[in-house]
């Protein structure tokens, strides 16, 4: 007799879990549709790759850079640097690297270079 009850009860918490959860999520907008990359707009640099020779090339003036291996080593590291091109060059046998870049302003941004051999 109580069996009954129980089920209803549980059935009744499980749907308003159910419709709570549902409206909790963000209706989305229009520019939700657009991917993240698309929202931020477009990166004021351009990384060139050349074998392990890489070049960031920037509109702004770069004041600092760090970049790193995939297994955490610092390779790079420079600040102060005032100029609009940096260069260097990956160490052997890496096949990505990820770097920061801090651009006049303080504005950051980071990126994952992969290297061909």
């Amino acid at each position: 007799m109580m069996y009954p009850v129980i089920r209803k009860l549980a059935v009744i918490a499980f749907f308003t879990c159910f419709v709570g959860s549902s409206m909790a999520q963000d209706p989305g907008g229009p520019n939700n549709k657009l991917s993240p990359a698309e929202r931020s707009g477009s990166k004021p640099f351009r990384v060139l790759t050349n074998g392990k020779q890489i070049t960031i090339q920037s509109n702004k003036n770069i004041n600092k850079i760090i970049v790193w291996t995939a297994s955490g080593n610092r390779f790079v590291e420079q600040a102060n640097i005032e100029a609009s091109s940096y260069n260097f060059t990956i160490p052997a046998k890496e096949k990505f690297v990820f770097m920061m870049l801090e651009l006049q302003g303080g504005k950051r941004f980071t990126e994952k270079i992969g290297v061909q051999q």
